[in-house]
């Protein structure tokens, strides 16, 4: 029996296929084999085609098949991890409306942080533990204010991975967890921020079901199937943001226990059992993989924006191509705290 990974990220997509009663490796592959290509049409903007997801998608996973010699007729089940915050629009017929507004985009930050203050700092970080801030929500209620034919046309918003699970299953769905990191859950009242939506003017209509981050989501519809070479029926079984993901892959999962991460930024992922909140807005807090409402599990998530990006100018403006990154890492290591 084989499980078949999909890890949404902005640069690339990458697919895995492990063996799922030793959790071995057997192949991995990624797509594009340069950096996926992202639309700024202003400062500060940052969009990404989710049909692109998709074409990856299917291209990433035919070559993990081949690969590894392994039948698509033997994988069991799909799980996903995926870039967060960003948000993609659906009509009813599950097109997408428009390019997907990607985490990297800052045009929503003054919308998020005039809700901040207009709904109260205390009534916001007590409920969302966040300031709506430049998260999803707030995203939305731009696309509300500056499409509103679009908006208007719009059936679903799906996180990136919510789109992918879509596009497997043909069912809108998301997760508590992708709720919080879109601060779109109200951890006092363990159900969607109605009180933030109204406050945007958002029809709660707009948010698909709710299925748990772990368990069956959907089946592998027959279209997807025969698009990547799997087989009918087969369950999209977990999905979850790559933050949250990153920390249960390093089997962080417990309160006190934490995971520390460098890609595109660099990340401190700590889980507590406390509804809490940072006031000063320094760290953010969302619901992680494992959070229920009886057993509550809070990734505290500090990020350091361009951390990869600035790594690689050290390497290629200082090294010089005369040091390698483990060099780089050593001389670090030197370095008194």
């Amino acid at each position: 029996m084989y499980l078949l990974g999909i890890d949404l990220g902005s640069s690339s997509v990458k697919v895995s296929l492990v063996e799922g009663d030793t959790g071995h490796c057997v192949a991995s592959a990624y797509q594009p084999q340069r950096e996926m290509p992202m639309i700024a049409k202003k400062m500060g903007w940052a969009e990404q085609e989710p049909a692109l997801w998709w074409r990856y998608v299917q291209l990433a996973t035919r070559e993990v098949l081949k690969l590894s010699g392994v039948n698509g007729q033997e994988v069991a089940a799909v799980g996903i991890s995926y870039q967060m915050h960003g948000l993609v629009l659906v009509d009813k017929d599950f097109q997408v409306l428009r390019p997907s507004i990607i985490w990297c985009d800052s045009r929503a930050a003054e919308i998020g942080e005039q809700a901040f203050h207009e709904l109260g700092e205390e009534k916001c970080l007590t409920h969302l533990l966040n300031s709506p801030g430049n998260f999803t929500a707030s995203k939305l209620k731009w696309v509300k204010d500056n499409e509103p034919e679009i908006y208007a046309r719009a059936y679903k918003m799906l996180l990136p991975g919510d789109y992918l699970a879509l596009k497997l299953t043909g069912e809108p769905a998301t997760t508590v967890s992708g709720l919080s990191e879109g601060i779109m859950w109200d951890f006092q009242e363990e159900k969607p921020a109605d009180f933030l939506l109204e406050y945007f003017g958002i029809d709660p209509a707009l948010i698909p079901d709710i299925v748990p981050t772990f368990g069956e989501q959907g089946k592998l519809g027959l279209q997807a199937a025969d698009e990547l070479g799997l087989k009918v029926g087969i369950p999209v079984a977990y999905r979850a943001g790559d933050q949250p993901n990153n920390g249960f892959s390093l089997n962080v999962l417990q309160p006190g226990e934490i995971a520390a991460t460098a890609g595109t930024s660099g990340v401190v992922y700590g889980v507590s059992s406390k509804v809490t909140y940072d006031k000063f807005s320094r760290v953010n807090t969302f619901a992680h993989v494992n959070h229920k409402k009886n057993a509550k599990r809070l990734g505290v998530l500090l990020c350091v924006n361009g951390s990869g990006i600035l790594n690689s100018w050290m390497y290629r403006n200082i090294g010089q191509g005369n040091l390698t990154y483990d060099q780089m890492n050593l001389m670090a290591s030197d370095v008194p705290i």
